[in-house]
Order: C-alpha cells, then sequence, then structure tokens
C-alpha cells in the first residue's frame, strides 16, 4: 500500500517534471518544488477534484469528456498557486500542461499493459470480477 503511493507520488513527479521541459509557461525551481508538486496536486486530487467533477458532470457529458481536461488544468493551475516552486504562468499553460499529463497517463498505461501482459488490448479491458467495461 505504501510502495504504491510512493510509487504513484514519484510518476507524477516525474509527469510534471515531463511538463515542465515541454510546456512553455510551466516552470519548477528544483526537484524538492517538483516532488512537493506532486504531494499537493495528489492532495488536490483528492479532495478538491471529486467536488469539480461532480460540479461539471453536465459539461463533461456535453463536451462527450473534454472539459475533464478543463478540470485537471483546473487542478494544475491550483497547485501552482499553493506550491511556491512550481509556476504555472496562466490556464492555457495549465490546459496544454494537463493534456500533456493526460498523455503521460496514456503512454504510461500502455507501458503497463505491455509489461503485464507481453501486449496491449485497446478495446478488451476488464475489471477484477471479470465485468467487461
Amino acid at each position: 500500500m505504501l510502495v504504491g503511493i510512493l510509487f504513484i507520488w514519484l510518476i507524477t513527479a516525474f509527469g510534471l517534471w515531463i511538463v515542465t521541459l515541454v510546456v512553455p509557461g510551466v516552470t519548477a525551481r528544483s526537484t524538492g518544488s517538483l516532488l512537493l508538486a506532486a504531494l499537493v496536486l495528489g492532495l488536490v486530487n483528492a479532495f478538491i477534484r471529486p467536488l469539480l467533477w461532480l460540479l461539471t458532470l453536465p459539461l463533461t457529458v456535453l463536451t462527450f469528456g473534454l472539459f475533464a481536461l478543463v478540470v485537471n488544468a483546473f487542478t494544475l493551475w491550483i497547485t501552482g498557486a499553493m506550491v511556491k516552486g512550481l509556476e504555472v504562468r496562466d490556464f492555457a499553460s495549465a490546459l496544454l500542461a494537463a493534456l500533456v499529463m493526460a498523455m503521460l497517463a496514456l503512454a504510461g498505461f500502455i507501458l503497463a499493459q505491455w509489461l503485464m501482459m507481453g501486449e496491449v488490448h485497446w478495446m478488451y479491458m476488464t475489471s477484477h470480477q471479470g465485468v467487461y467495461l
């Protein structure tokens, strides 16, 4: 349990580091800032993001899920405001950063599928109970 949380925290910090390299409006002062930002982002995702999802559910449905990217951008923007060492210059930078983080998450999912099964099943995903999603 604790190892999994630490792993996700480090992966999030790595993703934020990639974002600072790719997105011009997002900068971090140090590695410590990235680690702290990953922790704060995890807390924001755990406590604030579910409320935002609930409040924006109609918009998310109307935009076929694309508004979820705006919610993710807002959580990154909030994290940048809370952590002194992480600067998210404007909401457009946060939106681009959220897109990059989503692409990194997809790449991580594909890599995990490949490492666990030796192949990637795009359309065939099951839950732990065997129910098709």
